[in-house]
């Protein structure tokens, strides 16, 4: 299952690489908007914003829900958070093995 795991993180990463789909979370990271609305705010085709949207619900970042005829998005929060936690552990992973090294290096150089 761990594989999985970071399949998830993986495929997160690579939507949030996208600036238009960080855009598009900040747009629906506190309330709920439909794709029309979404697509008004940005340069680019309706098409486009829908393709950005398929891969953020690909990757589990936003949460639709149906509300007649339209389609509304959220951010999930809860995915948002999990992502928070992985980058908090790659960071203090990333900084002890760097705190290693200079320590090593320093009593190398001693």
């Amino acid at each position: 299952m761990m594989g999985s795991a970071q399949s998830m993180t993986d495929e997160r990463l690579r939507a949030l690489a996208d600036p238009v789909r960080r855009d598009i979370l900040t747009l629906v990271g506190t309330n709920e908007a439909p794709a029309g609305r979404i697509a008004a705010h940005f340069r680019i085709s309706r098409p486009a914003v829908s393709r950005h949207l398929r891969v953020l619900r690909k990757a589990r970042l936003v949460l639709v829900r149906e509300d007649g005829t339209s389609r509304l998005y959220q951010a999930d929060r809860a995915a948002l958070a999990e992502l928070g936690l992985w980058f908090d552990r790659f960071w203090d992973q990333g900084l002890r093995r760097m705190k290693a090294l200079a320590e090593t290096e320093a009593a190398d150089d001693a």
